[in-house]
């Protein structure tokens, strides 16, 4: 994933949770496997209704926990998206002064140029070494970019 001259990160490069997404995905299709089976085996005198609404009770667990394993940070030329849970940011390379993820922080925080911070809930510290490293790859390719500037400086 580098540019072997320069060892930056080739883009657009795209850094997402490892140990979050595994699980989440994982108890998603332990669910809907469950429910789908329990539905099927359960006595005759339960409807028609309650099997497909068994069913669909898997399926609404599953979609939540799919909103936890959704976060993502996309690194292209033209700048940077975030995905959260539930939003999505489109940043340019300017408006992201700084990424930092102080010790015991579940994932980092954006500084922005316009002085607020967004998390980044792609990068997670449950991946250890994993989250360090992209955090020091995603860093990079911001310096590299030329951040923005905080606001009240020249």
């Amino acid at each position: 994933m580098d540019d072997e001259a320069s060892g930056q990160a080739v883009l657009p490069r795209t850094w997402r949770p490892r140990s979050v997404r595994w699980v989440a995905y994982g108890l998603a299709l332990l669910i809907v496997a469950t429910l789908a089976v329990l539905a099927a085996i359960l006595p005759g005198s339960w409807g028609i209704m309650d099997r497909v609404l068994m069913v669909g009770l898997g399926l609404a667990i599953a979609a939540a926990l799919h909103l936890l394993a959704r976060p993502r940070l996309v690194a292209t030329e033209e700048g940077v998206t975030v995905v959260n849970s539930i939003r999505t940011h489109v940043l340019s390379w300017a408006e992201v002064v700084d990424m930092r993820m102080p010790e015991g922080e579940p994932w980092p925080s954006a500084d922005l140029s316009d002085g607020t911070t967004l998390a980044v809930m792609a990068i997670q510290s449950a991946d250890g070494e994993t989250a360090r490293r992209g955090l020091e790859e995603f860093r990079a390719l911001l310096h590299a970019r030329g951040e923005g500037r905080e606001p009240g400086r020249s």
